[in-house]
């Protein structure tokens, strides 16, 4: 029987394969282009063998077994036994790095062929007997899941990176796989202190005083035009701040302008006025500058060396401390946009020039614009109550009458309470959470008022490990190591957190209680509904800015001498610009290979500046358009990622490089031997050596040319933008730029044009490498050589629709590894760190 199944299995799978095929080549014209080669010989067991025998056993044999591999001592005749050892040789195959450079290789047909028939071997017993794999039992929600948690819980949108520490990755991975997301007595605390302050913010408790938050703008910030799209037009510089007042009462606006080392304020030559915003109302107009009316400017300099007037040294110092406000404000999120009125003219009479300062706080420059330095915001004062927040609306749906008796308030907040655990803990609430619930509440009820109750009730909601760990429990009576389907309601909380990065919502919890998502049509639906719905754009923030490694740009720094067009302001733009891609991208369900073969991006002035665009003004991104071959096309051409991906001081093609294999390709190197030499500095003669001369003398050394050959051509083909993505014809050293390249297949290209059709011609490699690591993503895990039959099916079905996102992410969610779980196999097995979810 088992053997009938086996062979309908193999049958379907090539015939999959080869309905892919046809379909694949009559997709949109510039993608099937892209993809089409000769078609692959059908290969057979003796043909792989001969394959293999004729260019790989000489290394990978039993006796020299190099890389721990000897595939003469394997059968090819059970490929599916020893699967974990056939998907590596298949991940070499597709990346076409063995054998290795210099070595006999085979032909383009036989490396797809081979690939293709191990696949098929593998993917034939997967049907049979399919492996979901094993995520973490207790998986903790990391600080971004636990920010959209309470938001979408309770309506209150909280800056938690105050409040929790960053998580970590797991190997160039996400901060969401669950192997990392360990707990800690420490971070525990935090989680108490956490719950405390949002569930305070949340019922519109009072503070016990008055507090400062004090919000501060980047000092490398040019501050010359509008600064964000929630401040006015006709603004120039500032901050918008997103800042939650408890309650309704009174607050103050304490702003500081910039300042050098001698504490002498900048720009404060010319007169000026400042603007105090909330939700665009105007608070407060200040009047600064014309420091020139006060006194006598220092002579030559204003660096506290030499003096000026008292009068000007006194105001030089202070001429910002009069900027304060106190106003009423209503409860609730609000937008401080603190920004000066942008001057339409330029003042009369000769202009000094504007001197940039010996670096970022040695400067004297005077005539230029002053800039804010920090805005703090304090209160509340005369505190009026709670105030009607959307955080209350969602929390309260019943209130007592006043004067109610004791269980009609129990009642009430029974009623409140269930509502909300439902959500929180992701399934129907039982008594023993309500009653656990209820005793808090009225703990809290005897020490204050209803609210008070609430809130405490809140507090110990918000730190039960059902609301900070998404549980899945093994079925009773699961066989140890065998697969089952999970329960609705984790399947629910996999999709949302998948999708959304947060809680399910109650469309979606009523679904997964009445059982309708076991109806793949259903399950469908709902899939589509949360992908298009608002909150999906976590996939940009933390799915797609985790792959491509974009949240390290925050940490690039730049040396002005090398780079002095680098700014503050280029790198928000840089950040803004692959976001923005990626979500019009997804928003419009484009096809994956869009990404690199787009002709279009997104800027705002000061990016457009940067790459040459012109006609684009003011601070507002905006699409463009232009030809095909146009540098700034896809992925590749962004400079945002050109910056992550070199050093500080200059372009590196191995970085790069080994970038666009991990990242685009999918092919990671294995990681270089120990004491690997560094790259000569002179060349063979003693003189100075380029980059590509110094890499051309590594990859001499056969212990490197393995990881470099495939690596390098890459990264030389890049080499026209510069360690900013300033497009150059010279190097750092001022040496023309060479960005030809070859591939160890002795595949030629040159320029990013040409690595994109490079890339394109492998556009199977690039959708691969985002759906593995989508998957990862999605179930919170590394993924394993058991997955790699369902990532194959995704592919296959996918390559029927342009690769687009939607068929991607429907692939993943109807996909055995995240519909499905594997037992536990020792009854041992445990978290560190997890706490019992009874133990309340």
């Amino acid at each position: 029987m088992h053997a009938l199944v086996a062979a309908r299995a193999r049958s379907m799978v090539r015939i999959l394969a080869v309905l892919v095929g046809v379909l694949a080549a009559l997709g949109r014209p510039e993608i099937a282009v892209a993809q089409t080669s000769e078609p692959a010989e059908p290969a057979s067991a003796e043909s792989v063998r001969a394959t293999l025998d004729g260019f790989c056993v000489r290394c990978h044999n039993d006796r020299l077994r190099t890389a721990d591999l000897a595939l003469d001592a394997h059968d090819l005749a059970d490929v599916g036994a020893d699967a974990e050892t056939w998907e590596r040789v298949i991940l070499k195959l597709r990346a076409r790095t063995m054998p290795p450079a210099g070595n006999p290789r085979p032909a383009e047909n036989t490396y797809r062929a081979v690939a293709s028939w191990l696949e098929t071997e593998i993917d034939t017993v997967a049907m049979v007997s399919p492996d979901p794999g094993r995520g973490e039992s207790f998986h903790r929600l990391n600080r971004a899941e636990y920010h959209a948690a309470v938001r979408d819980l309770l309506a209150v949108d909280v800056d938690v990176a105050e409040l929790l520490p960053a998580d970590d990755t797991y190997e160039h991975g996400f901060d969401n796989n669950g192997d990392v997301l360990s707990i800690s007595p420490d971070l525990m605390a935090r989680y108490l202190s956490a719950a405390r302050r949002i569930s305070r913010l949340a019922v519109g408790i009072p503070p016990v005083g008055p507090a400062v938050a004090t919000y501060r703008v980047h000092p490398g910030l040019v501050q010359n035009d509008r600064q964000d799209e929630r401040l006015s037009f006709g603004s120039r510089g500032g901050i918008a701040i997103p800042h939650y007042f408890p309650v309704d009462g009174e607050y103050t606006i304490r702003i500081r302008l910039h300042r050098n080392f001698s504490d002498y304020i900048l720009g404060f030559a010319a007169p000026q006025e400042l603007d105090v915003r909330v939700d665009g109302a105007l608070v407060e107009r200040f009047e600064v500058g014309d420091a020139d009316a006060v006194g006598q400017m220092a002579p030559l300099s204003f660096s506290g060396n030499i003096a000026g007037d008292p009068d000007w040294e006194y105001y030089m110092n202070t001429g910002d401390s009069h900027l304060e406000v106190r106003f009423p404000a209503k409860a609730g999120q609000r937008t401080v946009g603190v920004s000066f009125v942008r001057r339409l003219s330029e003042l009369e009479g000769v202009l000094q020039p504007r001197n940039r300062g010996y670096g970022r706080f040695v400067d004297e420059r005077y005539d230029d614009d002053a800039a804010v330095e920090q805005v703090a915001i304090g209160g509340p004062y005369n505190v009026e109550g709670p105030g009607d927040t959307p955080s209350r609306r969602e929390i309260f749906a019943c209130r007592p009458a006043a004067g109610a008796a004791a269980d009609e308030e129990q009642a009430c907040a029974g009623r409140i309470l269930e509502k909300l655990a439902r959500r929180a803990y992701r399934r129907p609430v039982d008594d023993g959470d309500l009653d656990a619930l209820l005793d808090f509440f009225r703990t809290g009820r005897r020490d204050g008022g209803f609210d008070d109750g609430i809130q405490f009730a809140l507090e110990r909601m918000l730190v039960d490990p059902e609301f900070l760990f998404r549980i899945e429990r093994d079925p009773a009576g699961a066989a140890p190591g065998t697969p089952y389907r999970l329960a609705d309601l984790e399947l629910a909380s996999r999709l949302s957190f998948f999708l959304w990065s947060s809680i399910p919502d109650d469309e979606l919890l009523e679904a997964a209680a009445d059982g309708r998502l076991q109806d793949p049509a259903e399950l469908e639906r709902q899939t589509r509904r949360l992908l298009a719905d608002g909150r999906s754009r976590a996939l940009v923030d933390n799915f797609a800015s985790q792959w491509l490694r974009l949240r390290n740009l925050e940490s690039q720094e730049r040396e002005s001498a090398d780079y002095p067009e680098f700014d503050e302001n280029l790198r928000e733009a840089f950040r803004r610009e692959t976001e923005l891609f990626v979500d019009s991208n997804l928003r419009e369900d484009r096809s994956l290979l869009e990404l690199l073969s787009a002709n279009y991006t997104f800027v705002n002035e000061r990016l457009a500046r940067h790459y040459g665009i012109p006609g684009v003004y003011g601070d507002r991104f905006r699409r463009v358009t232009f030809d095909r071959d146009h540098p700034r096309g896809g992925l590749l051409g962004h400079g945002g990622l050109l910056m992550v991906t070199s050093y500080p001081n200059r372009t590196s093609p191995v970085v790069r490089g080994k970038w666009l294999l991990e990242t685009i390709l999918g092919a990671p190197p294995p990681e270089p031997p120990p004491n690997v030499p560094g790259l000569p500095d002179r060349g063979e003669g003693g003189e100075p050596a380029s980059v590509r001369d110094r890499l051309e003398r590594h990859r001499a050394n056969p212990a490197c040319a393995g990881c470099h050959a495939p690596m390098d051509p890459l990264g030389f083909a890049l080499e026209n933008y510069d360690a900013i993505g300033l497009w150059r014809a010279a190097s750092e050293a001022g040496r023309p730029i060479d960005a030809s390249a070859t591939m160890p297949s002795g595949e030629a290209f040159e320029g990013p044009a040409g690595l994109r059709r490079v890339l394109l011609s492998r556009g199977d490699d690039f959708a691969a490498a985002v759906t593995e690591k989508l998957l990862a993503y999605a179930l919170g895990r590394g993924l394993e050589y058991t997955d790699r039959p369902a990532v194959r099916r995704i592919l296959r079905d996918a390559a029927t629709d342009d690769y687009r996102w939607s068929s991607i992410v429907l692939g993943i969610v109807e996909s055995t590894p995240f519909q499905w779980r594997r037992a536990r196999s020792d009854e041992s097995e445990r978290v560190a760190g997890s706490p019992d979810p009874q133990g309340r």
